[in-house]
């Protein structure tokens, strides 16, 4: 009996000591990791950076003006579209179409880009032939595949129809003795689209909460990182700060099977350099804007990251590599302010 439980007293030392290694070793790879992501976190807060945020008084009479015309469809030819016809406040600001419809049932001949932090970009559309959301507000409406409107006089004479606009312009412009011009019009909606802007959970890691993003999205952040994708995504909208061409290393409709060859920003400026290059898409909320690129050729999130690796950085990412990296870019997606729907 006593040799029993000397035994047994023994057994349990032993088994006591190697459970305590166990619990030496996990913490220490815990602490190994949280010292990796002390690295990371810095490193990523001087790669990306948080949204600005932005003050929303949705009784401005701007702000006001601009939202009504943003949701007006009497701004199309047959009272069909509006810019959140193609641009939706309730899908992250897109359709969800390769290819948007036209007041004639036309499509357009791009994808249409989301509208959410589209102001912070360094110019407007996929070749950046306008330079902010006030310039840009003005094109579909005339565009005959889009809004096709005759002119910005049509416009202005429907708009001065319209009791409710003639006061609305009238606050929204109190100096002007005649508010209701074309140029006031993209003005007021600009405004409007200044404001739809998505901070996430990622912007809350930003400003300093390492616990807003788990470890597992910290991991695929690093994965994103070390691939290279931040020679082109970096800054607070992880892209919409530069042009790069589409294709670096291999020719993409390769990959993406594209019917049409775009040539891009060369469309605008005739320059060889410039053949095939777009402006760089945010990567906010891209978890929700499928499909993807600027026609719209690619439904799925992991295909277009896989694509990007061939086609930019001449990789190919693994089936892990591209599902970390797409569970980082869920934690970019945030919604605008209630406020701002219709």
């Amino acid at each position: 009996m006593k040799k029993y439980l000397l035994f047994a007293a023994i057994s349990s030392v032993l088994v006591s000591c190697g459970g305590n290694e166990k619990v030496e070793e996990v913490k220490q790879e815990t602490k190994t990791e949280d010292y990796a992501f002390a690295e990371l976190d810095a490193s990523a807060r001087k790669t990306f950076g948080a949204l600005s945020e932005v003050k929303i008084d949705v009784n401005d009479p701007m702000i006001k003006l601009g939202k009504a015309l943003y949701f007006d469809k009497r701004l199309s030819k047959d009272n069909t579209q509006s810019c959140n016809t193609c641009h939706d406040l309730n899908t992250y600001g897109v359709d969800n179409n390769s290819f948007s419809a036209g007041n004639d049932g036309g499509l357009g001949g791009r994808n249409s880009p989301t509208t959410l932090n589209a102001a912070l970009h360094i110019a407007q559309f996929w070749d950046g032939r306008e330079p902010d959301v006030e310039a840009q507000a003005g094109g579909p409406i005339l565009n005959p595949v889009e809004m096709a409107m005759p002119s910005e006089k049509a416009v202005i004479d429907r708009l001065s129809q319209i009791d409710e606009y003639k006061v609305m312009f009238a606050k929204a412009f109190p100096d002007v003795a005649n508010p209701i011009t074309y140029a006031n019009l993209k003005t007021a909606i600009g405004a409007f689209e200044r404001l739809l802007i998505t901070p996430s959970k990622f912007d809350r890691y930003m400003n300093g909460d390492n616990e807003a993003l788990s470890p597992k999205e910290k991991r695929g952040m690093k994965l994103f990182m070390d691939a290279g994708c931040i020679t082109c995504h970096t800054g607070p909208l992880l892209g919409g700060n530069m042009y790069q061409k589409f294709g670096l290393v291999n020719d993409y409709w390769d990959y993406t099977k594209s019917e049409n060859i775009d040539k891009g920003r060369f469309d605008v400026t005739g320059k060889e350099s410039d053949l095939y290059v777009f402006k760089v898409p945010s990567l906010r909320n891209i978890a929700k804007t499928a499909p993807y690129f600027h026609d719209g050729s690619v439904q799925s999130m992991n295909d277009a990251i896989q694509i990007m690796g061939k086609a930019q950085l001449n990789r190919e990412l693994s089936v892990q590599e591209v599902s970390g990296i797409a569970f980082f870019l869920e934690t970019l997606t945030g919604d605008v302010d209630v406020q701002l729907k219709q």
